[in-house]
C-alpha cells in the first residue's frame, strides 16, 4: 500500500481531519507499518498523548458492549471525546474480526466525537490484535478517552494490562467467575472491579461480596491504589456515574504518583520486545538483546525500524 496525499502527516492534520483521517492513518499502519511517514506519526504521536486508556475485559456475555455504549453515552454528554478499539474473534475464512463493532455500539455516525474500529485477534492469545498498540497511540494523541475492549478473558488473555492505563474488569452475576480468575491469577491485573447486571439483586450482591473477598486473598491491584468493587446495571444506568468517578479517580492517582509515565514506558518497552519476537522469534530477540532498551520517553517505533533493519 502506497501512503497517499491525504495521508495525515502530523498529530494537527489527524486531529483536523475527523474520522476520515484516522481512518486513513490505521489503515496506512496495518498494510505499511514500517513506512517513513506512518512511523513519523506514530512517533509524534508517542510523544503527545492526549487522553485516557481504559481497557474493558471479562467473558463473554458478561455484558462489555452494553456497558461501553452507557459510557460513551455518559463521556458524550459531558463533552468528552471517545475512541474505542474493538477486538472481536476472527473469522477462520478470512481471517477478519467475526462480529464487527458498529452493530453493537449504538453511536451516531454524524458524531465526530466518537470513533470505533473493530480488529480481528486472529492467532494472537493475548486478547489484543497485533494492530492494537499503535492504534491505541494514535488515538490516545486525539481522543480524552480511549476504550480498548478484548474478545473476553481467560488464563492467557490478560494482555490488556500492556496497553490500557485503567484495566476495568467485568463480572456477571451468578457465574462463578471470581473463583475461576483467582485460580487463573487475573484477579491481579483489573484496577477497578464491576459486577454487572446490578438489577439480578441478590446474586449480583453475593457476586459483588466474593469478588471482595477474592481481592482480599491476592496481590490485586498497585501498591497504593486500593481495587474498588463497583456494582451496576448499564441497561438501567445504575451505577454507571460511580464508575466514571472511579475512573476519574484512578486516571489522577496515576498522575501524582508518576506511575502513569512509568507505566507507559514499561509497554512501550513490552510492545517492541514483543514485535522483534513475533518478526524474528526467540534468537532474533537475542540476537538484538543489547540494542532493544529504550530510554525513558523514547518511542518504540522508530526504535523498531532500526532494530528491523540490522536483522
Amino acid at each position: 500500500m502506497n501512503i497517499s496525499a491525504s495521508f495525515p502527516q502530523t498529530i494537527t492534520d489527524l486531529r483536523a481531519g475527523g474520522k476520515a483521517a484516522m481512518a486513513r492513518a490505521l489503515a496506512a499502519i496495518e498494510h505499511s507499518p514500517e513506512d517513513s511517514a506512518v512511523t513519523h506519526l506514530l512517533d509524534e504521536a508517542w510523544q503527545h498523548p492526549h487522553g485516557h486508556v481504559l481497557g474493558l475485559t471479562g467473558p463473554p456475555g458478561v455484558g462489555k458492549s452494553t456497558l461501553i455504549n452507557a459510557l460513551i453515552a455518559t463521556w458524550r454528554k459531558s463533552g468528552k471525546t471517545v475512541g474505542v478499539i474493538a477486538v472481536d474473534p476472527s473469522s477462520r475464512r478470512t481471517g477478519g474480526a467475526l462480529l464487527g463493532d458498529r452493530t453493537r455500539f449504538a453511536t451516531n455516525p454524524e458524531d465526530e466525537g466518537i470513533f470505533v474500529r473493530s480488529m480481528a485477534a486472529r492467532e494472537r492469545l493475548g486478547g489484543l490484535a497485533g494492530l492494537t498498540v499503535p492504534a491505541m497511540i494514535l488515538m490516545r494523541a486525539v481522543y480524552d478517552i480511549v476504550l480498548v475492549e478484548t474478545v473476553g478473558v481467560g488464563q492467557s488473555e490478560t494482555d490488556v494490562a500492556s496497553v490500557a492505563d485503567t484495566v476495568i474488569f467485568c463480572i456477571q452475576p451468578g457465574s462463578g467467575d471470581s473463583l475461576q480468575f483467582m485460580k487463573a491469577g487475573i484477579m491481579e491485573v483489573p484496577h477497578i472491579m464491576v459486577v454487572t447486571k446490578a438489577d439480578m439483586g441478590a446474586r449480583a450482591d453475593r457476586a459483588r461480596a466474593d469478588v471482595a473477598g477474592a481481592l482480599g486473598l491476592s496481590d490485586a491491584g498497585q501498591e497504593g491504589w486500593q481495587v474498588p468493587v463497583l456494582k451496576l446495571s448499564a441497561s438501567s444506568g445504575e451505577g454507571i456515574k460511580d464508575l466514571v468517578a472511579a475512573v476519574d479517580g484512578h486516571a489522577d492517582w496515576l498522575q501524582q504518583t508518576g506511575e502513569l509515565e512509568r507505566s507507559r514506558q514499561a509497554q512501550a518497552q513490552s510492545w517492541l520486545r514483543d514485535m522483534v519476537r513475533e518478526k524474528y522469534g526467540s534468537e532474533g530477540l537475542k540476537k538484538v538483546k543489547d540494542r532493544i532498551a529504550l530510554a525513558a520517553g523514547q518511542s518504540p517505533f522508530r526504535k523498531s525500524v532500526e532494530i528491523f533493519r540490522l536483522m
